[in-house]
């Protein structure tokens, strides 16, 4: 199969699924009211709630939620073949993410801005409330303990990429001033912005940049990973406005930059994809396809993160209710853009099958490694780009994403913190940089408790997927509960619902299984608590849902507001 086909057929689904299914959803099923008064401007603070540009939003929530995982998932599941990865990526765009990430954030609008896990509250009651806070807090702590690695791994292999990454946040804070402070247009920002951060990568060509190998008898990554989160923390109390919003719009434009140049790289070299449809030679111990495929690829199908996200920070900062289809539904289809562009460049970025299997030795290769190296090759024989220069172009785009996605992460992880202090009646912890140590205390132990090189974040990192996966298909069923209390079809939430729940059931049955028969105690407790909590938030809403008369298909009503109870 050739690259062209598969680029052209995806980005052909996608865009339909844009400008056809996402105006379905928006105009009949969440009925979006450009009158509505968001609580970006009902609770205007400057600070959290702040009501901003679309494209300055979508910059922030697509960023925000891309991290690596949109590259990691698929460069590891083409090991099972192109065509499931290309089909989960795909479908799970149209008929999945982009539901679930669009409908958490218009749920959250409705409802003053508060979180999912808050909001499953007035939906399902207390106790699932604190069932539900469970499984986000630590889907956040996987997040953020886990990138952490990720980034400082990315600066120590990739020197090249350090003078760039950092620079990012010094274009950012300009950018947030010449928006906010002198109220220009996003013309000239965004070109000046671009300009600098591609400077910043010839720079780094040049001048590339490492830690020594050790400091004050600190490793190179354990100072890296300190370096960063200490800030991820300063970023987490700013304004919005100072650093998140500016940093995640231009790390945006870069990465549609980079995706343009790889889709143009393809559609010139028009490279062969050397691995087969479905991989029938798997090398021992992979895993089964079904279900570990929906939940190897989760970012760029569907991610409970993009729920935390969406009800976290997007929605505080939506400037009018109709905004939510751009932010929330496009948001999904810039990820599934992403992954396609990762099938293709772990797949097609290759000389032959025997090369690919080299890499593809075992289970979990692959990775960004794949994505930078095959992305690179394309990009060099499609447009003549060095292969060096690509290599650091695409690092530094995998580092940003999760970079953007531990500023987020750790507001949110203080966000949840203050809603805790809040229903404990604690009032400190709902201070901004109490409840920010709170949840950087929690990261750094379980980074350094479990692992003295500050790696800890990765034992626990094997239960993210199932966790992420859950807490999708949790956010759905509330989404699902909403519209059927309205009186709304809520038949495209619950099927994709039903679907990522059975098949997250049965990765985590697995996954106990294994961590039982290792030994395993530490994950094996983890993931029982996970699947406990979750089971009681579904046994729940099903109450829930029966106490509505609840039917599958319901016929349309014409309300608007707030949830009523």
């Amino acid at each position: 199969m050739n690259s062209v086909v598969i680029a052209i057929i995806g980005l052909g689904a996608m865009a339909l699924g844009w400008f056809v299914y996402s105006r379905f959803i928006a105009t009949r099923i969440y009925r979006l009211d450009p009158n509505f008064v968001t609580p970006a401007h009902e609770f205007e603070d400057g600070i959290d709630f702040v009501p901003t540009n679309k494209y300055v939003l979508w910059g922030h929530h697509f960023t925000s939620v891309a991290g690596a995982a949109p590259i990691v998932g698929p460069a590891i599941a083409v090991i099972w073949g192109w065509g499931p990865a290309f089909l989960w990526v795909t479908l799970g765009t149209i008929f999945f993410a982009g539901v679930h990430d669009f409908g958490a954030l218009w749920a959250s609008v409705r409802n003053k801005g508060i979180s999912i896990g808050a909001l499953s509250e007035q939906i399902l009651g207390a106790r699932a409330r604190s069932m539900f806070m469970l499984v986000m807090f630590l889907v956040l702590l996987m997040v953020n303990a886990a990138f952490a690695v990720v980034i400082s791994g990315l600066l120590i292999q990739f020197p090249t990429s350090v003078i760039p990454v950092w620079a990012a946040i010094a274009v950012a804070l300009g950018i947030g001033q010449l928006l906010y402070r002198t109220n220009m247009g996003l013309l000239w920002p965004s070109i000046i912005g671009v300009v600098l951060l591609y400077a910043a990568l010839l720079l780094g060509q040049y001048v590339p940049l490492a830690l020594p190998e050790t400091i004050f008898g600190l490793s190179d990554n354990v100072v890296w990973v300190l370096i960063l989160f200490a800030y991820a923390g300063i970023a987490s109390v700013l304004p919005v406005w100072m650093l998140l919003q500016p940093r995640d719009y231009i790390n945006g434009l870069q990465l549609f930059i980079a995706l343009g140049a790889i889709y143009l790289a393809v559609f010139v070299a028009a490279p062969d994809v050397v691995t087969p449809f479905y991989n029938e030679n798997v090398p021992e111990g992979t895993p089964a396809i079904v279900p570990l495929l929906f939940v190897t690829i989760a970012c760029g199908a569907i991610s409970g993160f993009h729920g935390l996200v969406a009800s976290g920070t997007s929605s505080k900062q939506l400037d009018k209710e109709t905004d939510a289809r751009f932010v929330g539904y496009f948001g999904a289809v810039g990820e599934g853009m992403l992954s396609l562009a990762t099938i293709i460049c772990a797949t097609a970025g290759f000389a032959t099958l025997a090369e690919w299997e080299g890499v593809y030795s075992r289970f979990g290769a692959g990775g960004v490694g794949a994505f930078v190296n095959g992305g690179g090759r394309i990009l060099e024989d499609g447009l003549g780009i060095s292969a060096g220069f690509a290599a650091t172009m695409l690092t530094v785009t995998a580092a940003l994403f999760a970079g953007t996605t531990m500023d987020t992460g750790l507001r949110l992880q203080r966000y949840v913190v203050a809603e805790v202090g809040n229903i404990t009646g604690i009032k400190l912890l709902q201070t901004p940089w109490l409840a920010t140590l709170v949840a950087l205390g929690f990261c750094l132990a379980i980074a350094f408790g479990a692992g003295s090189d500050g790696s800890g974040g990765m034992i626990i990192w094997p239960l993210f997927g199932t966790s992420n996966q859950l807490l999708a298909s949790l956010t759905l069923l509330i989404i699902t509960v909403i519209l059927a209390r309205q009186g709304r079809s809520t038949l495209y939430t619950l099927l994709p619902m039903i679907f990522v729940l059975f098949m997250t059931l049965i990765a985590l049955a697995i996954q106990i299984g294994g961590f039982y028969a290792q030994g395993n105690w530490v994950l094996t407790i983890m993931a029982l608590a996970i699947l406990g909590a979750a089971l009681l938030v579904i046994v729940t809403a099903v109450q829930v849902l029966r106490a509505t008369g609840f039917r599958l298909i319901v016929r349309d009503t014409d309300v608007h507001g707030q949830i009523s109870r």
